[in-house]
């Protein structure tokens, strides 16, 4: 690689690794353990009965062979396993801001990863089109963070196309236990959207019996909103497709937000009615005050 591209790269990955730690340590440093808890509690050792202990936890054969009451010891199997699943596909290149869809998905996922390493959570990612690009299994540590980063931002995909299933089904297959898996994407699915998110339906469904799976959908405010610049050429990032349009002509401008809005709005209903959360994010916007409102929302429902 050459050596100007690697020193960008680097310096790339370093504001990012500054910028989202300073986040996580002065915004998130209790919420991301209060919300994910651990997957149990463990044994760890036995130790004499005391008056008001839980005479459940008695340990009988210990007891019997003492002939002291004994109690069972558990602690909290705290560790988890956080895998970012995050969609690299063409659509994501695009931004009308001063970040890129994708820039926006990798500063998300540093938050959530150095979160998670700050408790001594292990971090995999899958990186996927219409393919599995790319898989870290979990591990610990600023490097690993910072490989994840660096992979997340530039890794060069085979694809341009995006097929959520497979990155689902691949890590229903891969992880074993139970994880929290967020799902971080900006959901332009190919050909009938509608037909699209049916057939996603089910499988979001099982995933998330399977895991605790989040949505983390990212959006650029141009998708929403057409500027008036007159004739203009709109290309479909993934298939290539384009078609020409007016934009100084308000009734249009006015029907391709609307077509916006109701795609938005089926996406949230076909994940909320598969039981599982969706964070709306922007290109045009902070992410921290939505992903911090997220939090607290989940802290509460655990309570």
């Amino acid at each position: 690689m050459d050596k100007k591209l690697t020193r960008e790269i680097l310096k790339k990955v370093r504001q990012i690794e500054v910028r989202t730690s300073r986040l996580v340590n002065d915004s998130l440093a209790g919420s991301y353990q209060s919300v994910f808890k651990g997957r149990g509690m463990n044994f760890d050792e036995v130790r004499e009965y005391v008056p008001g202990d839980d005479i459940r936890s008695i340990d009988w054969n210990v007891t019997a062979r003492t002939g002291v009451p004994h109690i069972k010891k558990f602690t909290e199997e705290r560790e988890l396993t956080i895998i970012l699943m995050i969609d690299i596909s063409g659509s994501g290149d695009f931004g009308s801001q001063a970040s890129s869809k994708r820039e926006i998905m990798a500063e998300v996922g540093s938050v959530l990863a150095f979160s998670a390493v700050r408790n001594n959570d292990k971090v995999g990612l899958v990186l996927f089109t219409d393919t599995i690009e790319l898989y870290i299994p979990p591990k610990k540590g600023r490097s690993h963070i910072l490989r994840i980063i660096r992979e997340i931002l530039y890794f060069q995909p085979e694809g341009r196309k995006t097929d959520i299933n497979i990155a689902l089904d691949f890590t229903n297959r891969v992880i074993k236990r139970k994880c929290v898996a967020f799902l971080i994407s900006d959901f332009c699915l190919p050909g009938d959207f509608e037909a699209e998110l049916k057939a996603l339906q089910p499988k979001l469904q099982i995933s998330n019996r399977k895991h605790d799976l989040i949505s983390i959908s990212v959006s650029d405010p141009r998708e929403f909103n057409l500027p008036d610049i007159g004739w203009i050429t709109l290309e479909d990032a993934e298939s290539g497709e384009q078609v020409e349009l007016n934009s100084s002509d308000p009734d249009i401008r006015h029907r391709y937000n609307i077509l916006a809005e109701n795609r938005k709005k089926l996406l949230y209903k076909t994940i909320r009615s598969a039981g599982i959360d969706i964070l709306d994010l922007f290109t045009d916007r902070s992410y921290m005050p939505p992903l911090l409102s997220f939090f607290g929302a989940r802290k509460g429902r655990t309570l």
